[in-house]
C-alpha cells in the first residue's frame, strides 16, 4: 500500500533519501497512482519484495528475486529509476510490521531502512540522476525482508553457509582442534545459519574500534531478536578481502586490520576488476589510465590495474561467539 502523497516527503526523510529526489518521487505519485497498470505491476513488483520474510537467504550472498527487474522494465519510461523506489515504498508497511514483530529498536530499523537512502545516493553520484537500479533494488530486498540489519559501522545478514565456506571452515578447525580443544568442526555444515557481514558506504572510517562496537552490538541483537538461529560462524565476501590489499596498505591501515579478523576462505579465480573500481571510485567502467590517485585505496586499486594485475573477492569466516 502506497502512502499519501502529504505524506512522501516525511517518509523519504526517513528512510535518508536524497532531498534533490523527493520533489521528483512526490511529483510522480499521480501518475503511479492513476495508472491501473501501473498499480498492478507495482503489486506484483511489491510481492517479489515481501515474498519470503521469515527465511534466511539460500546461501551468502544469494541474490535478491530474479524476476523484479524483469518486471520493473516493464514499468513506464516516464517513472524512469524512480519506479523502483515506488516498489520499496509499496512494501515499507511488510518491512516495519516485520520488524515490529521482532520487537527490533525502532533505531535500528531506521538505520536498516535507511540503506535505501544510500542507494538512491550511489545511483546519482554513479548515473547523474535520480532513482534506483535492478541491481541496487534487488540488493534492497534483504533489507525489506527482515534478513539484513545497520548495526552500527557494518552491516549483518542473516544467511546461510556456502559449500565452499564450510568446507574451509572444516579444514581449518581440524588442523586447529588439536591446539585448542575447540571441535568447530563437527558443528558447521552447508545450509547453516551464520551472519554475512556487509561494509556499507558513507558510514565513515572502518576502524577497529567501530568495528568493535558494531560486533558486541550484533552479538546481543541476534540472540534476543532471532533466538531460533544459532550462528557459529560470521562470513564476509568482499574486495576489501583480497590480500593484496597488503601489498600496497600499511599493517595498521583499517582495511588490512579488518582483514585480520577472518580466516580464508576459498579463493576466486574470477577477477573483480570492475566491483573495486565501482566501490572506490563510484563507478565500474571508468577508464583504468584516469583513475585518480588521492588517497592510499584509490592509489592502490588504480596503480594494481594499470600495472596489469586484477582484483579479486576474498572469502573470510570467523568464529561468531571468538
Amino acid at each position: 500500500m502506497l502512502p499519501d502523497a502529504d505524506d512522501l516527503p516525511d517518509l523519504l526523510l526517513d528512510l535518508a533519501a536524497p532531498h534533490e529526489d523527493i520533489n521528483e518521487v512526490v511529483a510522480l505519485h499521480r501518475t503511479v497512482t492513476a495508472d491501473p497498470g501501473i498499480r498492478r505491476l507495482l503489486a506484483e513488483c511489491a510481492d517479489e519484495v515481501t515474498g519470503a520474510t521469515a527465511a534466511p537467504a539460500a546461501a551468502a550472498g544469494a541474490a535478491g528475486p530474479a524476476g523484479l527487474g524483469e518486471r520493473a522494465a516493464a514499468a513506464p519510461a516516464a517513472l524512469d529509476g524512480y519506479f523502483l523506489v515506488y516498489v520499496l515504498l509499496a512494501a515499507l508497511p511488510h518491512a516495519r510490521a516485520y520488524h515490529h514483530a521482532r520487537g527490533v529498536p525502532a533505531d535500528v530499523s531506521r538505520h536498516t531502512l535507511a540503506d535505501l537512502g544510500r542507494g538512491m545516493t550511489l545511483h546519482r553520484r554513479r548515473y547523474g540522476r535520480g532513482g534506483l537500479s535492478a541491481f541496487q533494488a534487488s540488493w534492497l530486498v534483504r533489507h525489506f525482508r527482515g534478513e539484513l540489519y545497520q548495526l552500527g559501522r557494518l552491516q549483518y545478514e542473516r544467511a546461510r553457509l556456502g559449500e565452499r565456506t564450510a568446507q574451509a571452515v572444516t579444514a581449518r578447525a581440524v588442523t586447529a582442534q588439536a591446539a585448542t580443544g575447540t571441535d568447530l568442526a563437527g558443528s558447521v555444515a552447508p545450509g547453516q545459519p551464520c551472519l554475512n557481514l556487509h561494509i556499507p558506504d558513507y558510514r565513515g572510517p572502518l576502524t577497529p574500534a567501530a568495528c568493535d562496537r558494531s560486533l558486541a552490538l550484533a552479538r546481543e541483537f541476534f540472540p534476543r531478536h532471532f533466538p531460533e538461529e544459532d550462528y557459529t560462524v560470521a562470513t564476509c565476501h568482499s574486495w576489501l578481502l583480497d590480500p593484496q590489499l597488503r601489498q600496497y596498505l600499511g599493517a595498521e591501515s583499517n582495511i588490512v586490520r579488518f582483514q585480520d579478523r577472518f580466516r580464508p576462505g576459498h579463493q576466486d579465480t574470477e577477477p573483480a576488476d570492475t566491483t573495486a573500481v565501482q566501490f572506490v571510485f563510484g563507478a565500474p567502467d571508468l577508464p583504468v589510465r584516469g583513475l585518480p590517485r588521492r588517497t592510499s585505496v584509490e592509489r592502490a586499486v588504480g596503480d594494481h590495474l594499470r600495472a596489469g594485475g586484477h582484483w579479486y573477492l576474498g572469502h573470510g569466516w570467523f568464529p561468531w561467539e571468538e
